[in-house]
């Protein structure tokens, strides 16, 4: 009883987080805190997924944007055949993972840094199909196919905010749940040596490829809410390398192979990424650079520099002992 107890307590302050992020649009938030979080929940929950695919899979992959853009088009398609829009978000992570499935027969036979430059020419691939390919008939707007999300004035800010905090929720929540499961012990068992885990009867394939498809599926859906708010979808931003430029930067600041690393890298990419706006045509540059210093700096990232600290350590030790 005491243990269900020290459970709850310990779960409260998130519960309690998550309830005011989700009343800021009610009680009438300013506009910039309200886009500010969007992005900060968009991007949580993709950096969330790179984290567990290279920082504990071992899987170091750059075809994100490809997840994240094909759900986009896949909701956009959904849309102009005037079906519901919110069952789109889930027919849009389906596909990103039935594309993930597909794709990994051939990428996985690769490994390490072929497997990185395997993953990110997929990315390309699919920025080049969709700037051939019109999937939806008639004529398109702006360069490539473009399209315009249809009925999608009918979704208020709040309404998306919402979305969006949901998916960065779920894919915190997966990240607590499968690094507490068999499938994480194997996942970390893979990072530190795949052949040694395959000797010990792991079946490394299957661990890697449950991860893919979770990773895929999770990224699709924020891709899917992140075009429902900007309501217009190209290829050359859909699948452009800023996505993973920025999903990387997050996890590394933060902290790689740390549950609370990608919140607090998250947050500052955010914030780089309204300071960096009158910046456009260097940002990626200056991105780029700033993953070199911390990299050089602090390799295990924000949070790997804090836990040598003994304020952290305490905090630390103060939410482990109630949960």
């Amino acid at each position: 009883m005491k243990d269900i107890i020290n459970r709850l307590r310990g779960g409260l302050i998130p519960l309690v987080i998550i309830v005011v992020l989700a009343l800021l649009p009610i009680i009438g938030a300013p506009p910039f805190w309200i886009l500010f979080l969007f992005l900060f929940f968009i991007y949580l929950a993709m950096a969330n997924m790179w984290n567990l695919l290279c920082g504990y899979s071992g899987l170091i992959s750059l075809c994100q944007p490809a997840f994240a853009g094909l759900a986009g088009y896949t909701i956009v398609v959904w849309a102009w055949q005037g079906l519901p829009i919110h069952l789109g978000i889930l027919i849009g992570a389906i596909v990103a993972a039935i594309f993930a499935l597909l794709i990994s027969i051939p990428v996985f036979r690769l490994s390490g840094i072929y497997f990185a430059i395997g993953t990110m020419i997929v990315a390309e691939a699919m920025r080049y199909l969709f700037l051939l390919w019109r999937p939806i008939p008639g004529s398109i707007h702006g360069g490539g196919a473009g399209y315009i999300l249809k009925k999608a004035n009918t979704f208020s800010t709040a309404h998306v905010y919402w979305l969006a905090l949901g998916i960065a929720v779920v894919s915190c929540l997966c990240m607590r749940i499968v690094l507490r499961s068999k499938l994480g012990l194997g996942l970390a068992a893979i990072r530190d040596n795949d052949r040694a885990s395959a000797s010990s009867g792991i079946h490394v394939f299957k661990l890697k490829l449950y991860s893919f498809l979770i990773s895929a599926f999770i990224t699709g859906a924020a891709g899917a809410i992140f075009y429902i708010y900007q309501s217009y979808i190209e290829p050359n931003s859909a699948f452009s390398s800023k996505w993973t430029m920025s999903i990387i930067l997050a996890t590394v600041m933060g902290g790689m192979s740390t549950e609370e690393g990608p919140i607090i890298g998250t947050a500052i990419v955010v914030f780089l990424h309204f300071t960096l706006a009158k910046y456009a045509g260097i940002s990626l540059l200056i991105q780029g650079l700033l993953l070199i210093i911390i990299m050089l700096l602090v390799p295990h990232g924000i949070v790997g520099f804090l836990r040598k600290t003994r304020p952290y350590r305490f905090m630390l030790q103060f939410f482990t002992a109630r949960q």
